[in-house]
This record gives C-alpha cells, structure tokens and sequence, in this order.
C-alpha cells in the first residue's frame, strides 16, 4: 500500500491509465503528462520502489503492454501538436531506469484512434480502433479494413488466443471482431454487427456465448449470444439487467400518492438510455378490493378444507358481532354464514385445525366446528364467573387466558376439545402465543406468553404449563402482542409494547433460553404481529400507527415501512381470486391487497430513449415537465433538443415544445407570480454555438399546462445562458452567465403578459446553481465558491452581503437554514459554510465561513430537502432536516443536520468504529473522509460517515461488546440509537 501522487504534474486530460506487464515484471501508471511511473515487483511478487520515466509524448490516448515480448515493452497511441495520430513501442529497462526505442512504429493513424487493444500469442501485436479504420499492427505485418463510422466504448475478448473480440460503441451497438489467419500469421480483419446493447462501459465475455456488459451510461445487461438472429435481425438476446441509476443529472422529490411519503424522481442514464427512475422507500400494497367496515377489532382467514391451498372465509371481529366474508362465484366477497360460530359476540381467535374443523374463541367459549358441513362439532365453556380475555391456537392446540391470571391448554382431536393442563398464575395474562415453528407444523412444543403487572415475557413448555424462561421487560409498558416465529433457519421471540417498542430476541427452541435482546421503536400506539408469506419465504406484519414489514437478509432482522398512514389488523388471505394477498384493516375500511417485493428500495423505470437533463413537478397540473436531449442517428443535425410534459400517473409524453437548433434547454421551474393564480414552467435555454466558448444568448420561455398541452405565454431573450431560475417573492430570478438577473411579471396594456428585467447583480464567474431563502439569494460560482446576496426591497436592488474567499469549483449548492448554506465541488467534497452575522467588522461580516468539511468520493449534481420515509412528527428523527443529494454513478444519498449533543454521540461511536472496522485494503477512513483538493488536505470535522455508523449493526456480538464498553453505554441501548438513524432513509 503507498501513494503515488506527484507534488508536481499536470494531471492527464484523457484520465489516468493503469495497466500490468503480461508476465507480471512492472505496474504501470500515466498519472501525469510526459511522465510514465513504473512500480516493479520483484520475483516473490512484491512491488519494490517506484520510479518515474520521462515520456516524450505529451498528449497520450492509450497506452497498453505488448505480449510476447522477451523485455517489458510499450505501445503508446498519442497525438501530436498538428493533430495527427501515431503509434510508437518501447522497451522499458528496469535497472537504467529508461524507455529504450521499442521494435516498430506506425505514424498517421486514422483521426479517430483512441482505442489499443494488445493481442495474446500466438499473434502478439496490437488493434488500433479508430471511427473509420481498424488496423492490426505488428513488427512486421500490418492490417486495416474500414468500418462505419463510430466510437468504440468498450472491448472484451472472446478467445484466449485473441482471434476475436467484442466491441462495444457509442451508440450501444455489438461488434464481433474476427482475426483471421494462417498458421499463426494474421491475414486479415473481419467485422459483424450482433445487435443493441446498454452503452458499454465494460464487456467481459463469461463462457457459453453468455457476456456481461458493464454501463455507466444505462442499466447493465447479462446477455446471451445467439447462433440464429431473431426476427429484429439481433443475435443478442438481453436476460437480465442490472439497476443503475447513473449519471442522476437532476432529480426532484415529489409525494405522488399524497400519503407524505416522498417518492424521489430521477433524469438517469445517457443518450438512447437514458430514463426516469422513480425510486421510493418501504412496501408499498397495491390495493385490489375494499370495502367500508367500521370498528374492526380483528380479522383471521379460514380454509374449508384442511390441505385446501386456498382461504375461503375471512373472519371480520367487531366489538359485539362477528362477520363472515367469503369469495362468491364472481369473485366478489360476500357475506355468509358459517352456523357452527357465534355471530352475535366479538371472536378473540380463530384458527383452521386438523380434521377439516374450524376453531372460534369467544369471551365464554370455545368452538370446534366442521369446515365442510359448518356444524359445531364440540364446546368448552370457560368457567362460571370467568371469561376468557385472550387467546391463540393453531392446528392443534389452544392456548387461552382468562381473569385472575388463569391460563388453559387445551388440544384438539377429531370433534374433540381436551383440557389438557391449567395454570395459576400471579398475576393478569396480556398477550399469547403458540406459533410452531418447531420441527412439527402443526404442534408447538413452546408458549409465549406476555404479563401485566410485573411487565414480562415468559416461556413455557407444552404440553405441561411448566415455566422455562422468565425475561423482565423493564419500564411500564405492557407487552400486547407476542410472537415465535423463525426468519432464515433462526428462531426468534417478538415482544410488542404498547408505546410502539418492540424487543427481538433469538429463541433457542431446545432449552427455550432468550438472549441478545434488541429493541426498535415502530411508531407510537400499541403493535400487533402477524406472520404472513411471500414468495415462499415467511415475514412479520406489524399492524400500529407506523406498520412496518419485519424480514430477514443475510441472517440479520431489518424494517421496512409499508406504505400505508395507520393499520389495525391485517391477515394473510390467500384466495383463488386474489393469490397471496392480504386483507388490512385500517380507519374505516377492510381492503384485500397484494404486497410489492420485500425489500427496502423500490426502483421504477421510465425508458425515455432519450437524455431528460432537467426535471420538475407540477403539483397542481399533476404533470412533471423535462428539458430533453435526443441523438438522431442518420439527420443531418444530430441533436434536438425538447421541452416535454408527463402525466405524474402515468409517465405519458403528453405534450412536447421543440427548442430550436444549438438550443438547450438548462433550467426548469414551476412557480406562481404576485397578482396572479396560474402556475406556470418556466424554462431557461442556451445557444450553444460550436464557435463560441461560452454562450452569448438563451432564452426564459414561460408556458401553461391547459389541456394537458403546452402553451407559450411570455419568452424573453437574454445575454447568454440561463443556468438557473428560482421563485422570489413573487417574481422569477434568473442566473445568466456571469449575471444574476430579478424579473417581475407585467401585464400589458392588450391583457397579455410578459417578463420585465428589474435589477441585477454582476461580478460572478459563471452563475451555475442559485437557492433562495426570504431574501437571501446564496450562489454557486463555476470557480468561486459560495457567495451570499440580499434584495433590498426598498433600493429595489440586490448586493452582495458575503462570499467564501476559497476557490472551490461547484457542481451544487442548497441552503441547510438561515446561516448554514452546504455547497459541492468537483473534487468530490462536500462543505458548509456560515454567515457570520454578529461578526465585530464588516470585514468578518462580509466573510462566509466554512464551518464543515467532508470527501464524500462523489460528483453531486444536485441537492434537494425532501426525504425517501414518511416522516411522523412524534418520532425522534422526524424533527431531524433532511437534505438528499443525487450523483454522476448514480448514488442517492441523505445527508440530515444532527442535533448538537447527537452528533457529538455519534462522532465518539465513529471514532470507536473506526479501530475496529477495516477499510478494503487496509486504507485509512480518516485519510479518505479527508477533504482533499489540488491546494490542502484536512481532515473532515462536523460530517458523520453514517454507512460507517449503521454497519455497527452488522458487528458480531463480541464486537459490540467491545464497543458498548468503550462508549459506556449497553449494546441495547447502541443498538436502539443506531436503529433510529436508519429511519433517515
């Protein structure tokens, strides 16, 4: 491990290039221009000091190792100052510590070339790809054949011997490559278009005709390579992809559902793949039936037949009747009977059992009757003066508890109810359990059962009553519903409070012992849990204000919220017209739905087949509106670029403005003027010309959806590019070039409107990204930093009040509150800087200070306040601000501003982590959370790495052991903290 940066050098323009010798003698890297570093290993494989070689080419396009070379050789494709390219070898001698001229050259390339790829032996010899020729060159033999015109991405061999290759192109096109030869020599080249692909940005042939193609620009595919094209004339045949949310150019957060639960919407992919991804968190349930139902107090399914594979009834409880649905013949549920139940009282459970029978628990009784002939088959009546308050049973057995702390087991024959064991204990019973989740799926050896009073759970044995495990809970509140059940093979006790808290324990099912207890906050009112299954796998409902799905990956419980405000009841209801489904209960209505796959992000693709590089939402249309970019493949002019309207439901294109020529479109807004109700988009372009360097003239278009169409209102030219538009009390403020500029919104004298320039603000670089608060107006400079303007609304001017003096690039700026205003620059870093308002001078006052610094490894594009989870104002973290940032390789992130005293918690358990988690390879956490650029290096203060902080979770129980002692603070507690942090996102 080491670094191999220079304090001197020109970075190279074409990126770096790092590439190992074939037998293994050197690394080799171009970092910098003109210079080439070599790192040699000796012969146990060791690298031994580095050392840098002058290299006489300036502008390098590739460099590759040769095979076949008795001493480690070179081939270098670059450019020289007359544009013409050329190809030149060298030897590199270790011990002189030089390039040496290498066998052959070959001088003016096609214009094109940027592409080497070295050919294995027997050939040895290396491909130049260029846009219009291929060529083979070798030290004496030389190939080329033209191909059409295009820009090879990505190569991948397809034999060990190189005789044929993958070529991938700008246009997601797949090449073969053929070499064809005699007797080891090469003869020629052949090539073949196999079909479409995503962008390559990696292609690597697996075995079988089966190739992985990698794209930054798309989603990446695994595709199959067929003998026979298909209809399309395609030998590529795609079988998986790959989700891939890069490049995010721009993003917003919206709440389609309007259920306050934000949903982020973002412009992904490049050129012909590029897309719309809407990406939301949690389980969402798609709704197939429901129906108005008042006061639900619990609901169970039943099957009319034992080894039935569908529910036929559902079993609605209310506070003084019971309810039965069923499936009719139409597919519609109905209300029907089944004679053997008491319909007149509140059922406390209901289970299937053995024997085609059906068992219904009510406040007095228990009853056994026949699922085919619906008949009570058996009684047992509670003692008198008793009644029964809470039970559970499963095929085979009931458990159930009434007052003064009784509990009775019976077991269920064919007709026959048993009192098999009663007990007595101290004091009242609050929730049961008898899950099996043993090796018998219809007996449980265990009961759980939860205590008022003394505020326990407790673990007896069946079929005897005797007590095995006793586990205090702590606190006040009662349990209310327990549960056994068994995620991934690990058998688990599930104990929900009545405040919203539920413990997890891990079960031993032999000696019924609990430990590693762990506690989550759920929501705030009383839980309840039910198992259900998907996809053949077994998860946990929990039905309260906050209902959340509890599954199970890599043998670690996790939470997902369902995308629902407020469920009371839920049960599985499998029936033939709605497989796998569940019936939920919520605030006046019963509804059968089915539930989205269980995991924590849901990713929905919108294929555009164009590049979306703006996006924005209008609620009150119900549209989004994108700025677009679409490549023309054979025109004379290959890009156009468009405004286009979607419906927020459907992603539909519904209506579409087209730009003119060279124009982009930059900049998207909804707002509303002062002394005006429409809502309008408004839309900032640039000329792009290809002789200017920077753009002299754009356009701000204001349109208005009537219709579902476009219409055009006001356009007004400007001086140059309109990088941003914001709303400002009531008026539209633009950035233009170097300028920022306030428009109000007049009403001519003929009725019609238009946009007029009020004042501005000179004295930026370039004026890219601008967020307004009040009237403050915060800027983001191409090259210098952050600056804070004011409007004074009685000059009717704006002025500058404060700037940061360093020089940072920005690619975003937000403002986090009043004084802290959080900024990206393209050296991957993340800081914040504060307006020092009670500064003594005007000199400190004028002066933003930076108060945060951080390197976050990736380009942000775009912030934006909003959050992925429902946020409930009663819960710790929804008083915590969020802010969520989008990224060039497609990351989505949050970053949320901690309270003081819980980001000083936080950074101590960072600090713990650290010594215990070891980054990959060994490398320093500190030393790549640094913020780091061309002029300083320090290290990161008042940003948390929260991905760090959250895999405390994943440590073994030793290890939180460790760091639960260095924080002074129990694992339950740590874990409990670090669990509430996950909700953030």
């Amino acid at each position: 491990m080491g670094d191999v940066s220079d304090r001197i050098g020109r970075p190279t323009d074409n990126g770096q290039i790092g590439i190992i010798d074939p037998d293994c003698r050197l690394i080799g890297l171009h970092l910098y221009d003109g210079l080439f570093k070599v790192i040699p290993f000796d012969n146990k494989g060791q690298l031994k000091e580095a050392f840098n070689i002058r290299l006489e080419e300036l502008q390098v396009l590739d460099i590759k190792f040769l095979h076949g070379c008795s001493k480690p050789t070179i081939v270098v494709l670059y450019q020289d100052n007359k544009d013409a390219r050329h190809v030149k070898t060298y030897e590199v001698a270790l011990k002189d510590k030089d390039f040496i001229e290498g066998p052959w050259s070959q001088n003016n390339l096609d214009n094109g070339a940027d592409l080497l790829i070295p050919v294995p032996p027997p050939f040895c010899g290396v491909l130049i790809i260029g846009e219009e020729t291929i060529v083979y060159c070798s030290a004496n033999v030389f190939r080329a054949i033209p191909i059409r015109p295009s820009i090879t991405k990505a190569y991948g061999r397809v034999d060990a011997d190189g005789s044929r290759y993958l070529l991938g192109d700008h246009a997601g096109l797949l090449h073969l490559l053929v070499i064809t030869h005699e007797k080891e020599k090469v003869t020629g080249l052949k090539i073949e278009l196999l079909g479409e692909t995503s962008i390559a940005s990696t292609i690597s042939y697996l075995d079988n005709a089966f190739v992985f193609i990698g794209s930054s620009y798309g989603d990446s595919q695994l595709v199959k390579l067929n003998l026979q094209p298909d209809a399309k004339g395609s030998y590529v045949e795609v079988l998986d992809r790959y989700v891939n949310l890069g490049p995010i150019v721009d993003f917003c957060v919206v709440d389609l559902e309007r259920q306050g639960q934000g949903q982020v919407v973002t412009c992904s992919g490049a050129y012909k793949d590029g897309s719309l991804r809407i990406v939301r968190n949690g389980i969402g349930i798609n709704e197939q039936a429901s129906v108005e139902l008042q006061g639900i107090k619990g609901m169970w399914s039943l099957r009319s037949l034992t080894d039935d594979p569908f529910d036929t009834f559902l079993v609605v409880s209310f506070i003084s009747e019971t309810r039965i649905l069923a499936m009719n013949i139409e597919d519609e549920l109905e209300e029907t009977e089944i004679e053997g139940f008491c319909s007149q009282v509140q059922t406390l459970f209901c289970h299937c059992a053995v024997f085609n029978q059906l068992v219904q628990v009510t406040s007095s009784s228990v009853r056994l009757v026949s699922s085919t002939t619906r008949e009570l088959r058996q009684e047992w009546n509670a003692p008198s003066g008793y009644s029964i308050n809470v039970a559970t049973a499963n095929a085979t057995q009931v458990l159930l508890a009434t007052g003064g702390g009784h509990l009775v087991y019976l077991e269920i024959g064919d007709g026959t109810l048993t009192q098999a064991k009663h007990a007595q204990l101290e004091c009242e019973i609050s929730c049961l359990d008898i899950n099996p989740i043993g090796e018998n799926p219809n007996y449980s050896q265990l009961a759980a059962v939860g205590m008022w009073t003394d505020i326990s759970v407790r673990i007896f044995s069946l079929p005897d009553l005797n007590l095995i495990t006793k586990e205090p809970l702590g606190g006040e509140i009662i349990p209310r519903s327990v549960l056994l059940c068994s995620f991934e093979g690990i058998s688990y006790l599930l104990c929900a409070l009545g405040d919203g808290h539920l413990l997890n324990f891990l079960l031993n099912l032999s000696t019924g012992e609990l430990k590693d207890r762990k506690k989550v906050s759920l929501g705030t009112q009383p839980i309840t849990l039910r198992t259900f299954s998907s996809k053949n796998t077994t998860h946990v409902f929990a039905a309260s204000d906050r209902p959340t799905v509890i599954y199970s990956s890599n043998k670690k419980l996790l939470y997902s919220n369902v995308n629902l405000k407020e469920v009371s009841h839920m049960c599985p209801f499998n029936s033939a017209a709605f497989p796998d489904s569940l019936a939920i209960a919520k605030e006046g209505e019963l509804s059968i739905g089915t539930i989205d796959d269980i995991q924590k992000l849901h990713i929905r693709s919108i294929p555009l087949g164009e590049h979306a590089r703006r996006i924005c939402h209008q609620e009150q249309s119900r549209t989004f509106s994108i700025c677009s970019m679409k490549n023309q493949s054979n025109a004379e002019e290959s890009e156009m670029h468009f405004i286009r309207l979607l419906d927020d439901q459907t992603f539909e294109f519904i209506s579409t403005y087209p730009l003119d020529t060279f124009e982009y479109g930059c900049s998207i807004l909804s707002c509303s003027f002062s002394d005006d109700s429409n809502v309008y988009y408004c839309v900032g372009t640039a000329y792009v010309l290809p002789e200017e360097n920077e753009p002299t003239k754009g356009r701000i278009l204001v349109f208005i959806v009537e219709d579902g169409k476009l219409q055009l209102i006001a356009e007004k030219e400007t001086k140059g590019a309109v990088y941003s538009l914001n709303a400002f009390n009531g008026k539209l403020l633009a950035a233009i070039n170097q300028k920022i500029q306030l428009y109000k919104w007049m009403l001519r004298d003929d009725g019609t409107r238009e946009l007029q320039s009020e004042c501005g603000h000179h004295g930026h670089i370039l004026a890219l990204y601008v967020q307004t608060r009040g009237d403050f107006i915060v800027v983001g400079d191409l090259m210098k930093s952050i600056s804070l303007l004011i409007y004074k609304h009685e000059e009717g001017a704006i002025e500058e009040r404060a700037r940061d003096y360093n020089a940072n690039w920005m690619s975003a700026v937000e403002i986090l509150d009043d004084d802290i205003y959080l900024g990206a620059e393209n050296n991957f870093n993340l800081f914040t800087v504060r307006k020092n308002s009670e500064g003594a001078t005007d000199e400190e006052r004028g002066r933003l200070e930076v108060v945060g610094e951080y390197h976050l490894g990736e380009f942000v594009n775009r912030f934006r306040h909003g959050s992925l989870v429902m946020r409930l104002p009663d819960s710790d973290v929804g008083q915590i601000p969020t802010v969520i940032f989008g990224t060039v390789n497609g990351v989505i992130g949050v970053i949320a501003s901690l309270p003081h005293e819980q980001y000083l918690f936080l950074e101590k358990l960072q600090s713990n982590l650290r010594k215990v988690i070891k980054g990959v390879g060994g490398l320093s956490h500190e030393q790549w959370r640094s913020f780091n650029n061309e002029k300083k290096t320090v290290d990161a203060k008042n940003f948390l790495d929260g991905d760090l902080i959250e895999s405390f979770l994943d440590l073994s129980r030793s290890r939180m052991d460790e760091i639960s002692k260095a924080m002074e603070i129990s694992v339950e507690e740590l874990c409990k903290r670090v669990e509430e942090l996950t909700r953030l996102h």
